[in-house]
Protein backbone atom coordinates (compact mmCIF):
# COMPACT_ATOMS: atom_id res chain seq x y z
CA UNK A 1 0.00 0.00 0.00
CA UNK A 2 1.44 3.43 -0.92
CA UNK A 3 1.78 6.10 1.13
CA UNK A 4 4.06 8.76 2.53
CA UNK A 5 5.21 8.87 6.14
CA UNK A 6 6.05 12.07 8.01
CA UNK A 7 7.62 12.20 11.41
CA UNK A 8 7.15 15.05 13.32
CA UNK A 9 7.60 16.03 17.45
CA UNK A 10 4.49 17.18 19.60
CA UNK A 11 3.56 19.40 22.05
CA UNK A 12 6.73 21.33 21.13
CA UNK A 13 8.46 23.47 18.94
CA UNK A 14 11.57 22.23 18.93
CA UNK A 15 12.85 19.09 17.83
CA UNK A 16 14.70 18.08 20.34
CA UNK A 17 11.90 18.19 22.45
CA UNK A 18 8.13 16.99 22.42
CA UNK A 19 6.81 13.02 21.83
CA UNK A 20 7.95 12.22 18.59
CA UNK A 21 4.98 10.67 16.20
CA UNK A 22 4.71 8.78 12.67
CA UNK A 23 2.05 9.95 10.52
CA UNK A 24 1.18 7.72 7.38
CA UNK A 25 -0.84 9.43 4.68
CA UNK A 26 -2.23 7.50 1.80
CA UNK A 27 -5.31 7.22 -0.61
CA UNK A 28 -6.47 4.22 1.93
CA UNK A 29 -5.19 2.51 5.20
CA UNK A 30 -2.56 -0.24 4.48
CA UNK A 31 -3.62 -3.80 6.44
CA UNK A 32 -3.45 -4.04 10.27
CA UNK A 33 -0.49 -6.24 10.17
CA UNK A 34 1.49 -3.70 7.54
CA UNK A 35 0.35 -0.91 9.57
CA UNK A 36 1.38 -2.95 12.83
CA UNK A 37 5.25 -3.41 10.78
CA UNK A 38 5.65 0.06 9.64
CA UNK A 39 4.96 1.41 13.14
CA UNK A 40 7.38 -1.33 14.57
CA UNK A 41 9.71 -0.07 12.11
CA UNK A 42 9.41 3.91 13.09
CA UNK A 43 9.91 2.68 16.75
CA UNK A 44 8.03 6.18 17.93
CA UNK A 45 5.07 5.26 21.10
CA UNK A 46 3.11 5.61 18.15
CA UNK A 47 1.78 6.60 14.61
CA UNK A 48 -1.04 7.47 12.90
CA UNK A 49 -2.15 6.32 9.90
CA UNK A 50 -4.86 8.14 7.70
CA UNK A 51 -6.49 8.05 4.43
CA UNK A 52 -7.64 9.28 2.30
CA UNK A 53 -4.98 11.95 1.84
CA UNK A 54 -7.36 14.64 1.07
CA UNK A 55 -10.13 16.02 2.34
CA UNK A 56 -11.50 17.59 5.37
CA UNK A 57 -13.07 14.16 6.61
CA UNK A 58 -10.62 11.10 7.06
CA UNK A 59 -9.76 7.65 8.70
CA UNK A 60 -7.30 7.50 11.24
CA UNK A 61 -5.85 4.67 13.20
CA UNK A 62 -2.92 4.77 15.95
CA UNK A 63 -0.33 2.02 16.60
CA UNK A 64 2.37 1.37 18.86
CA UNK A 65 5.51 -0.46 18.40
CA UNK A 66 3.54 -3.45 20.10
CA UNK A 67 -0.36 -3.06 19.49
CA UNK A 68 -3.15 -0.81 18.10
CA UNK A 69 -4.24 2.01 20.12
CA UNK A 70 -7.65 3.24 20.46
CA UNK A 71 -6.68 6.98 20.37
CA UNK A 72 -3.46 8.71 20.35
CA UNK A 73 -3.51 12.56 21.75
CA UNK A 74 0.47 13.39 20.47
CA UNK A 75 0.25 11.54 17.11
CA UNK A 76 -3.38 13.39 16.59
CA UNK A 77 -1.79 16.79 16.73
CA UNK A 78 1.27 15.50 15.35
CA UNK A 79 -1.44 14.82 12.41
CA UNK A 80 -3.26 17.76 12.60
CA UNK A 81 -0.37 19.82 11.87
CA UNK A 82 0.93 18.13 8.76
CA UNK A 83 -2.63 18.07 7.56
CA UNK A 84 -2.33 22.01 8.03
CA UNK A 85 0.87 21.77 5.99
CA UNK A 86 -0.18 19.81 3.58
CA UNK A 87 -3.49 21.12 2.82
CA UNK A 88 -4.29 24.43 4.63
CA UNK A 89 -5.49 25.38 7.84
CA UNK A 90 -8.90 24.63 9.03
CA UNK A 91 -10.93 22.30 11.01
CA UNK A 92 -10.41 18.61 9.82
CA UNK A 93 -12.93 15.76 11.31
CA UNK A 94 -10.76 12.42 11.87
CA UNK A 95 -13.24 9.23 12.43
CA UNK A 96 -11.44 6.75 15.03
CA UNK A 97 -11.89 3.85 16.61
CA UNK A 98 -13.46 5.81 19.45
CA UNK A 99 -15.67 8.18 17.54
CA UNK A 100 -15.44 11.61 15.63
CA UNK A 101 -12.51 14.03 16.80
CA UNK A 102 -12.44 17.16 15.34
CA UNK A 103 -9.08 19.38 15.00
CA UNK A 104 -8.75 22.91 14.54
CA UNK A 105 -4.98 23.58 12.54
CA UNK A 106 -3.85 27.27 12.04
CA UNK A 107 -0.77 29.54 12.39
CA UNK A 108 0.05 31.63 15.25
CA UNK A 109 3.30 33.93 14.91
CA UNK A 110 4.40 31.61 12.09
CA UNK A 111 3.77 28.24 13.83
CA UNK A 112 1.43 25.44 13.40
CA UNK A 113 -0.52 24.26 16.08
CA UNK A 114 -3.43 21.68 16.28
CA UNK A 115 -6.43 21.47 18.85
CA UNK A 116 -8.12 18.40 19.36
CA UNK A 117 -11.35 18.18 20.76
CA UNK A 118 -11.73 14.99 22.48
CA UNK A 119 -14.56 11.78 23.09
CA UNK A 120 -17.07 12.50 26.11
CA UNK A 121 -14.53 11.71 28.56
CA UNK A 122 -15.60 9.29 31.74
CA UNK A 123 -14.35 8.41 34.77
CA UNK A 124 -14.88 6.47 37.89
CA UNK A 125 -12.70 6.07 41.44
CA UNK A 126 -9.89 3.86 41.27
CA UNK A 127 -10.52 0.40 43.80
CA UNK A 128 -7.99 0.42 46.71
CA UNK A 129 -6.41 -2.73 45.43
CA UNK A 130 -5.24 -1.55 42.25
CA UNK A 131 -4.06 1.83 43.70
CA UNK A 132 -2.18 -0.22 46.32
CA UNK A 133 -0.71 -2.62 43.59
CA UNK A 134 0.23 0.09 41.56
CA UNK A 135 1.85 2.32 43.87
CA UNK A 136 3.71 -0.82 44.90
CA UNK A 137 5.32 -1.13 41.94
CA UNK A 138 6.01 2.39 41.71
CA UNK A 139 7.88 2.26 45.35
CA UNK A 140 5.30 5.18 46.35
CA UNK A 141 4.57 5.31 49.92
CA UNK A 142 0.70 5.74 51.15
CA UNK A 143 1.56 9.27 52.21
CA UNK A 144 2.97 10.71 49.33
CA UNK A 145 -0.70 10.58 47.21
CA UNK A 146 -2.34 13.89 47.17
CA UNK A 147 -5.80 12.52 47.95
CA UNK A 148 -7.20 16.11 47.12
CA UNK A 149 -7.13 14.26 43.33
CA UNK A 150 -8.18 11.03 44.19
CA UNK A 151 -7.15 7.93 42.50
CA UNK A 152 -8.95 7.53 39.26
CA UNK A 153 -9.94 5.02 35.83
CA UNK A 154 -10.53 8.44 33.25
CA UNK A 155 -10.85 7.81 30.28
CA UNK A 156 -10.81 10.49 26.90
CA UNK A 157 -10.70 8.00 24.11
CA UNK A 158 -8.26 5.66 25.82
CA UNK A 159 -8.32 4.68 29.80
CA UNK A 160 -5.68 5.99 32.26
CA UNK A 161 -5.20 5.35 36.07
CA UNK A 162 -4.66 8.89 37.47
CA UNK A 163 -2.64 8.87 40.50
CA UNK A 164 -1.56 12.88 42.21
CA UNK A 165 1.47 12.67 44.44
CA UNK A 166 2.00 15.85 46.85
CA UNK A 167 5.28 16.80 45.64
CA UNK A 168 7.63 17.48 42.56
CA UNK A 169 10.33 15.24 44.46
CA UNK A 170 8.05 12.02 44.15
CA UNK A 171 7.11 12.78 40.86
CA UNK A 172 11.12 12.69 39.54
CA UNK A 173 11.26 9.29 40.84
CA UNK A 174 10.02 6.61 37.87
CA UNK A 175 11.56 3.28 38.32
CA UNK A 176 9.50 0.19 37.93
CA UNK A 177 9.49 -3.63 36.69
CA UNK A 178 8.40 -3.18 32.77
CA UNK A 179 6.95 -6.52 32.85
CA UNK A 180 5.09 -6.57 35.88
CA UNK A 181 3.54 -3.10 35.44
CA UNK A 182 2.91 -3.91 32.30
CA UNK A 183 0.90 -7.19 32.82
CA UNK A 184 -1.13 -5.16 35.08
CA UNK A 185 -1.89 -2.40 33.04
CA UNK A 186 -3.16 -5.19 29.83
CA UNK A 187 -4.93 -7.39 32.64
CA UNK A 188 -6.72 -3.58 33.70
CA UNK A 189 -7.18 -2.38 29.97
CA UNK A 190 -4.93 0.59 30.91
CA UNK A 191 -3.18 2.77 28.32
CA UNK A 192 -0.73 4.64 30.28
CA UNK A 193 -0.56 5.83 34.08
CA UNK A 194 -0.88 9.51 34.40
CA UNK A 195 1.29 10.60 37.37
CA UNK A 196 0.33 14.30 37.99
CA UNK A 197 2.06 16.63 40.38
CA UNK A 198 -0.11 19.67 40.81
CA UNK A 199 2.10 22.65 41.00
CA UNK A 200 -1.11 25.02 41.26
CA UNK A 201 -4.66 25.15 40.32
CA UNK A 202 -3.77 25.74 36.54
CA UNK A 203 -0.42 24.12 36.48
CA UNK A 204 0.22 20.22 36.47
CA UNK A 205 3.20 18.24 35.79
CA UNK A 206 2.49 14.88 34.24
CA UNK A 207 5.03 11.63 33.71
CA UNK A 208 3.42 8.72 31.52
CA UNK A 209 4.55 5.24 31.98
CA UNK A 210 3.72 3.05 28.57
CA UNK A 211 4.86 -0.17 28.73
CA UNK A 212 2.03 -1.44 26.85
CA UNK A 213 3.48 0.19 24.27
CA UNK A 214 6.43 -0.67 24.70
CA UNK A 215 7.79 2.34 25.85
CA UNK A 216 9.12 2.77 29.28
CA UNK A 217 7.71 6.76 29.19
CA UNK A 218 5.80 9.00 27.12
CA UNK A 219 6.99 12.70 26.91
CA UNK A 220 3.69 13.72 26.05
CA UNK A 221 0.49 12.11 26.24
CA UNK A 222 -2.55 14.06 24.74
CA UNK A 223 -5.32 11.36 25.19
CA UNK A 224 -4.18 11.41 28.89
CA UNK A 225 -4.13 15.40 29.68
CA UNK A 226 -7.91 15.06 27.74
CA UNK A 227 -8.82 12.25 30.50
CA UNK A 228 -7.18 14.09 33.37
CA UNK A 229 -9.31 17.25 32.23
CA UNK A 230 -12.47 15.60 31.99
CA UNK A 231 -12.00 13.95 35.47
CA UNK A 232 -11.44 16.63 37.09
CA UNK A 233 -14.31 19.04 35.51
CA UNK A 234 -16.61 16.02 36.15
CA UNK A 235 -15.77 15.19 39.54
CA UNK A 236 -16.02 18.64 40.60
CA UNK A 237 -12.44 18.97 41.59
CA UNK A 238 -12.18 22.06 39.30
CA UNK A 239 -14.79 24.83 38.36
CA UNK A 240 -15.06 24.86 34.33
CA UNK A 241 -15.00 26.40 31.96
CA UNK A 242 -10.81 26.05 33.04
CA UNK A 243 -7.57 25.95 31.15
CA UNK A 244 -4.83 23.77 32.40
CA UNK A 245 -0.89 23.65 31.46
CA UNK A 246 0.46 20.47 31.51
CA UNK A 247 4.27 20.18 32.08
CA UNK A 248 5.49 16.62 30.41
CA UNK A 249 9.13 15.06 29.32
CA UNK A 250 11.36 17.40 31.10
CA UNK A 251 12.85 14.30 32.95
CA UNK A 252 13.28 12.66 30.11
CA UNK A 253 15.17 15.73 27.63
CA UNK A 254 12.00 16.30 26.18
CA UNK A 255 10.18 18.98 27.47
CA UNK A 256 6.33 19.57 26.33
CA UNK A 257 3.75 21.76 26.90
CA UNK A 258 0.03 20.98 26.49
CA UNK A 259 -2.49 23.06 26.71
CA UNK A 260 -6.09 21.63 28.07
CA UNK A 261 -8.92 23.79 27.93
CA UNK A 262 -11.98 22.37 29.98
CA UNK A 263 -15.39 23.55 28.58
CA UNK A 264 -18.40 23.36 30.63
CA UNK A 265 -19.93 19.51 29.04
CA UNK A 266 -18.48 17.48 26.16
CA UNK A 267 -14.97 16.48 25.00
CA UNK A 268 -11.99 18.49 26.21
CA UNK A 269 -9.92 20.49 23.84
CA UNK A 270 -6.08 19.63 23.92
CA UNK A 271 -3.97 22.41 21.81
CA UNK A 272 0.07 21.84 21.13
CA UNK A 273 2.58 22.84 18.30
CA UNK A 274 4.55 20.26 16.21
CA UNK A 275 7.47 20.38 14.66
CA UNK A 276 9.20 18.27 11.51
CA UNK A 277 11.87 15.67 12.31
CA UNK A 278 12.18 14.84 8.37
CA UNK A 279 15.83 16.23 7.34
Amino acid sequence: MSGTLYRLAAFTDDPSGGNPAGVWLGEALPEPAEMQRIAAEVGYSETAFIAPAEGKRRIVRYYSPEAEVSFCGHATVASGVQLGRLSGAGTYMLDTAVGEVMVTVNQVEGEWQASLVSVTPEYRPAEPALVEEVRGLLGWQADELDLEIPPALAYAGAWHLVLACKTQQCLERLEYDFERLKALMLREGLTTLQLVWRESEDRFHARDPFPVGGVVEDPATGAAAAALGGYLRDAGLLQAPAQLTIRQGEAMGRPSRLQVDIPLSGGIVVTGQAVSLDA
